[in-house]
């Protein structure tokens, strides 16, 4: 099983943090980021269905809208979105576009995201938000009743939320505005927070700690004996630490290799996908897709209900 699609299923990435107001408790999570922000949740497995792809291609949102449409009217939305991803109008999409498209994509998702929080945590309104304001959205004014909580130690996560906003802070006053904000909560996206994206990977799984992942650590972080048969892909996985994971062979993964594992830069989820598409749909095998081409796969691209809704369907402006 693909790793990428192994760590998706077992480790949550919650970048995106929730929000408690006044006395109540904090919801229980993780504010480690694991890995790079992926494409979609769901599985990949085009044996199944393209759902998927659906996402890559479109953003969850778009995507779910497209599945309440007949194949007709998803057809007609698509035909549109080609038109937009030829940027270079000589009537096909290449490779090259195809990845600035899911890019894109990407990019609106975790936009809509942050516009989707920012009025929770700008309690002033005056367009910036404080680390006092987002602390006092997120944890209201109750937090020494936190201090005795033995499940959960929440002064350790404040502390490491802290920290996080400060490496986002590029200008040091302790407010954001809406891009640093944005590398608060998808610091993966950022390349001047990736050594605390590191630093609290390896603070979750590292146990001992001594400041390195051994393999004992890794292989705990995602799998759990219950005295069971252990699954073949942890075998893989104690082979992949073994050979790819420790590159300098010393029974564990320092920073830098920690830092490769979790945000790979041989590896392009983007690209990988667009790749993917185009083999899914290039009929004539000559590099690149006609606008036919796509439409005859309309499946692959975009997700469609077979009850056609008539004046029932949502449409939007843009379409």
């Amino acid at each position: 099983m693909d790793l990428f699609l192994r760590m998706m299923k077992t480790l949550l990435v919650c970048s995106v943090l929730c929000i408690v107001f006044g006395s109540s408790k904090p919801t229980e999570r993780k504010t480690r980021v694991h890995e790079e922000e992926p494409l979609s949740n769901l599985e990949h497995d085009d044996k199944k269905n393209f759902d998927y792809d659906h996402e890559a291609f479109l953003g969850h949102d778009e995507a779910k809208t497209f599945e309440q449409l007949p194949p007709e009217e998803s057809k007609r939305r698509l035909s549109i979105i080609v038109d937009r991803i030829d940027s270079n109008k000589d009537g096909f999409v290449s490779e090259d576009e195809l990845k600035v498209w899911i890019k894109d994509a990407q990019r609106k998702h975790i936009y809509d995201s942050v516009e989707g929080q920012w009025s929770d945590f700008d309690i002033n309104n005056d367009g910036l938000i404080s680390w006092d304001e987002y602390k006092n959205a997120t944890y209201g004014n109750s937090l020494d009743d936190f201090q005795g909580d033995s499940h959960y130690n929440y002064s350790q996560l404040i502390w490491r939320e802290e920290r996080r906003f400060r490496a986002a802070d590029t200008n040091g006053d302790m407010i954001a505005d809406k891009q640093e904000f944005t590398a608060f909560l998808h610091p993966e996206d950022h390349e001047h927070m990736k050594d605390v994206v590191v630093q609290e990977t390896i603070e979750d799984i590292d146990k001992n700690g001594d400041g390195f992942i051994d393999l004992q650590e890794y292989i705990g972080d995602m799998y759990v004996s219950h005295g069971d048969e252990e699954p073949e892909w942890v075998a893989t996985e104690r082979q992949q630490f073994a050979e790819f994971r420790d590159k300098n062979q010393d029974g564990k993964m320092d920073k830098e290799e920690t830092l490769d594992w979790i945000l790979p830069t041989d590896y392009d989820h983007a690209e990988a996908e667009a790749k993917h598409l185009l083999h899914e749909s290039d009929a004539d095998q000559d590099g690149k897709l006609s606008k036919k081409e796509i439409l005859d796969k309309f499946d692959v691209f975009v997700g469609s209900q077979v009850t056609d809704f008539g004046d029932a369907l949502l449409r939007h402006d843009e379409f």
